[in-house]
């Protein structure tokens, strides 16, 4: 099983480390980032599986980070805080955060957080049969796709590339490994055919509705996030 991946957002250097420590002795692999735009910017480009965030943060309020993260991610946000108000609490719920951890805590505490979501986050991916990305959604149950509720019309061949690359969303794929993903052993060929069916879905979801979902990664292959343009 591959080592479970958690990103600290926190601008005081020596909690962060010490949190880095004991999770590092734990078995996840970790990093850490020290302002708001900083961590926003690792979170989003990074695969990571679980997102320890402070609120009073330099650059980019906690806050404010979670409500753009949750744009385009599901990640489990675990609020680390020596904010203890009620309202504050509130906030970060209300903005998609999974747990809240005051400061000075016991890491005990905060490692049995951790485990419950991650938890959590498997049996959540393990029944979900509903991909979003902003307001892009895909319902494998029905084979359907849509944008803001208006319904994508695809070839089985363009929902299978999209699926695919919305379960691997934020991460840089190969032609290569989209190819023998999506494609498996129904086409002989170089993978010129990818760059087809990316400029289908292209048209048919970024040029339609004016947003930035598919990236070309130059020298790799393709990458599905989303960006304002």
């Amino acid at each position: 099983m591959a080592e479970q991946r958690i990103l600290i957002v926190e601008d005081e250097v020596k909690i962060a480390r010490f949190v880095e420590l004991e999770l590092k002795y734990e078995g996840y692999l970790v990093e850490q980032a020290h302002d708001g735009r900083e961590g926003l910017e690792k979170a989003l480009s990074g695969n990571f599986d679980l997102i320890i965030l402070d609120i009073m943060l330099p650059s980019l309020n906690g806050i404010e980070v979670l409500r753009r993260f949750r744009q385009s991610s599901e990640v489990p946000v675990i609020m680390l805080t020596a904010k203890d108000d009620i309202m504050d609490k509130v906030m970060g719920l209300d903005n998609g955060a999974d747990d809240y951890v005051t400061k000075p805590f016991a890491i005990e505490e905060l490692l049995a957080r951790i485990r419950v979501a991650l938890k959590r986050k498997k049996v959540d991916e393990a029944t979900s049969v509903v991909l979003k990305l902003e307001n892009l959604s895909i319902d494998l149950e029905k084979h359907t796709a849509d944008y803001n509720k208006e319904l994508i019309d695809l070839t089985k061949r363009e929902f299978d590339l999209l699926v695919y690359l919305l379960k691997n969303k934020n991460i840089a794929l190969s032609r290569d490994k989209i190819l023998e993903a999506v494609w498996e052993f129904d086409y002989f060929g170089d993978t010129n055919v990818v760059d087809v069916y990316i400029r289908y879905l292209r048209s048919k979801i970024d040029d339609k509705y004016n947003k930035k979902f598919i990236h070309t990664i130059r020298g790799v292959g393709y990458m599905l996030k989303y960006e304002e343009k």
